[in-house]
């Protein structure tokens, strides 16, 4: 259980700190020039809808069974991996 835990607020903790760098970089890109404003404004979009899929896979392996979370985690990884990268992709396009 300790494991299931750690690994849960771990995985939180990750989510929110790309969630809190997110609000950073969502102030900067306002202050981009209008036509670099739109597109960043459709990059913010999708990163912030995987945010809700990285989110509610949290909540959906925070509720499995004590049987089924250890095979879980290799999609929840696999979820925090995509949010991760499009933020990094978001983050090298915010100049």
């Amino acid at each position: 259980m300790a494991k299931r835990d750690e690994y849960t607020a771990k995985m939180k903790l990750q989510l929110d700190e790309l969630n809190a760098k997110m609000d950073l970089l969502e102030a900067k890109a306002k202050e981009a020039r209008a036509e670099a404003r739109e597109k960043y404004k459709a990059e913010m979009a999708k990163l912030r809808h995987q945010s809700t899929l990285a989110h509610a896979k949290l909540l959906e392996f925070t509720a499995a069974g004590e049987d089924s979370w250890e095979k879980m985690v290799a999609e929840m990884d696999k979820v925090r991996e995509a949010f991760v990268h499009s933020f990094r992709y978001f983050k090298s396009q915010v100049k």
